[in-house]
């Protein structure tokens, strides 16, 4: 007998002398390809159609194939193929609900990449019709919601949500896609939070469901009213923040997994001996091999949440255990491509692990920490474009943090003290801090430990002045909240205020470190004032080491004859502004993420056999 192989919908026996067989879905295709109606010769034609598995890879192609004259004849089937998918979404059996989903995947993706090459159509005139669009995308969307409300099939949720990333996506500039009018009309909104309020759904589905969020809150929103920027501005509810909070949080802490795990293998086996010869000639060269992919998707859903919603701001100091430390056994999952940008959600494990309860012996950690960890990562090599732009985005988050008056109150309490193992970059003169000495200190120390170190170690000829400013910024908006509130921070302020050594040697940087130093006046002031007093008071009482309260006393008796020269405004600043100053850096970013989750959207991951297995009968 021969044998049967299957290639690009053809069923092909091996023998010279059979012609290829199609397999009944795509000879169903073929007639839909045609200029009649398929359902006139066949008046079942639409209810087995959704019977057939979907052929994906056949439906696209075949829609690539015409050009824009020959897809305008079939336009009034691929409009009735469009409705009818609509319709067996609201089919009682799952198997039809599942080929609709792929098949609208297919139709949207298929036709909207004919449009990048051809001009003369519009897309939704070609999808839907012009007369029946706005009733087409009502009734999609309600059943989108429905199905992802519904406590059915998780398959079925992933694929909604699948669906809905395409759609979203299509086009590289997502407030070019008209379709997504109807979807600020027809909000899915409260299908979004509930997905991320419960915790089985969102273990299932948070990391779609974020990156969603992200994008459609992006759409046009500096040119017209978006309804999800005003939803997301007043979430109030703790367990729907809370499940952001957290999958934001797995995600950024898989990264810093990664990291670390390339990290551990570099240090060890062949590279190390071969440092251990040479020096460390090669370490920046070493550094960026060890680099993993940037996860933009979830800094912008991150951004979003701090920049819109003041009562996320108490998410970020929600305590859990330290992600990747405790784990779950799981099965292991099957190797899957790299993908860039880390568009993909995160493992298993780490999802798992955040459910567990505090464990005595684990490090508490909270997102704050989690994300001052991946941005001393990211920010350590800016060269790379992405790399650059998520450093950017790091900043611009702690920006808005650093502005935040409950946000400080937490950075600065006392009470809440934390061991935070920024990641530094490795440098010949210095060696890198074992983590069991780092202190247990406030988190605002940990934030000026990254601004300082990123000033410190990026003395470049390509100078990122961008970024040094923005770290300026941060640090003097959390100095500007130290003086309001009268907070003495202890601090190690010394490698922040070096410039001096600049400003008495020949170079080309000598006149600016010189007009800084001229304006540290007052600061010089003191010093030059106290130093002799403080000198003096230790050779009359012969002490060689004078204590806290002594130079106190020293200070205190000597205050009167200090001169300082009055600066207004100083603890004064402008506040962070997206729309006038930001909006070309996210619509460029937005471009970018838009077009990597494209890329990245895997359907052929929710494979056949898996859905028939989960829906083992038909009735």
């Amino acid at each position: 007998m021969a044998q049967v192989e299957k290639r690009g919908g053809l069923l092909r026996k091996s023998s010279a002398y059979k012609k290829p067989l199609k397999e009944k879905v795509v000879l169903m295709y073929d007639e839909i390809f045609m200029t009649e109606d398929p359902s006139k010769c066949s008046p079942r034609f639409w209810e087995e159609l959704f019977l057939m598995k979907v052929n994906l890879e056949y439906l696209e192609g075949k829609l690539e194939s015409l050009d824009g004259e020959e897809l305008m004849k079939i336009k009034d089937n691929i409009n009735c193929l469009f409705q009818h998918c609509i319709q067996a979404l609201g089919e009682e059996h799952p198997i039809r609900v599942v080929n609709a989903l792929q098949t609208l995947c297919a139709l949207i993706r298929g036709v909207h990449q004919k449009n990048k090459s051809t001009s003369g159509f519009d897309i939704i005139n070609m999808l839907m019709g012009f007369d029946k669009a706005e009733l087409c995308m009502k009734n999609l969307m309600e059943s989108l919601d429905s199905l992802l409300c519904a406590e059915g099939s998780e398959s079925l949720k992933s694929l909604c949500l699948k669906l809905l990333l395409c759609l979203v996506t299509v086009t590289d500039n997502i407030s070019q896609n008209t379709i997504l009018e109807y979807v600020m009309i027809n909000s899915i909104f409260e299908a979004i939070l509930q997905i991320l309020s419960h915790p089985p759904s969102r273990r299932e589905h948070g990391y779609d469901a974020v990156v969603l969020l992200a994008l459609l809150v992006n759409y046009r929103k500096y040119e017209s009213v978006n309804p999800y920027i005003v939803k997301l501005s007043i979430v109030d509810d703790e367990a729907t923040l809370n499940g952001m909070g957290l999958v934001i949080a797995q995600a950024l802490s898989e990264y810093n997994r990664q990291y670390k795990d390339k990290e551990e293998e570099h240090q060890g086996g062949f590279f190390s001996a071969l440092t251990n010869m040479v020096g460390s000639m090669f370490i920046a060269d070493a550094h960026e091999k060890i680099s993993v992919q940037t996860n933009e998707a979830i800094l912008l859903a991150l951004y979003e949440a701090v920049h819109l919603n003041r009562n996320f701001i108490t998410v970020l100091a929600q305590s859990h255990p330290e992600m990747g430390l405790v784990t779950t056994p799981v099965s292991p999952a099957p190797a899957t491509p790299a993908t860039p940008l880390g568009t993909t959600p995160p493992s298993s494990d780490v999802i798992s692990s955040v459910e567990l309860p505090l464990d005595a012996d684990v490090q508490t950690s909270n997102l704050l920490i989690t994300f001052l960890k991946y941005s001393s990562i990211v920010m350590q090599d800016t060269k790379d474009e992405h790399r650059l732009h998520s450093g950017k985005l790091c900043l611009i988050i702690l920006t808005c943090i650093a502005e935040d008056q409950y946000a400080n109150a937490f950075l600065h309490d006392d009470n809440m003290n934390f061991r935070v193992n920024l990641h530094r970059m490795p440098m010949r003169h210095r060696k890198k801090a074992a983590d069991k000495n780092l202190p247990c200190r406030p988190l605002v120390c940990a934030v000026l430990d990254l601004m300082v170190e990123f000033i410190v170690t990026h003395m470049m000829k390509e100078f990122p002045m961008d970024l040094y400013v923005r770290c300026i910024q941060v640090v003097h908006k959390l100095l500007c909240y130290q003086k309001k509130c009268r907070v003495r921070l202890h601090y190690t302020w010394r490698e922040l205020w070096s410039v001096l050594r600049l400003s008495t040697n020949a170079g080309q940087w000598k006149e600016a470190a010189s007009k800084v130093t001229h304006a540290l006046v007052n600061i010089r002031a003191i010093i030059n004032h106290f130093n002799p007093k403080i000198e003096s008071y230790a050779a009359v009482n012969h002490i060689s080491q004078l204590s806290e309260e002594q130079v106190l006393e020293v200070v205190r008796a000597n205050y009167d004859t200090l001169t300082l020269k009055l600066q207004d405004g100083l603890d004064q600043y402008e506040r962070y502004s997206e729309q006038h100053k930001e909006a070309a850096f996210f619509k460029e970013l937005v471009r970018s993420i838009s077009t990597n989750v494209r890329r990245n959207l895997a359907f052929h991951t929710l494979s056949q056999e898996v859905l028939l297995k989960e829906f083992s009968t038909i009735s």
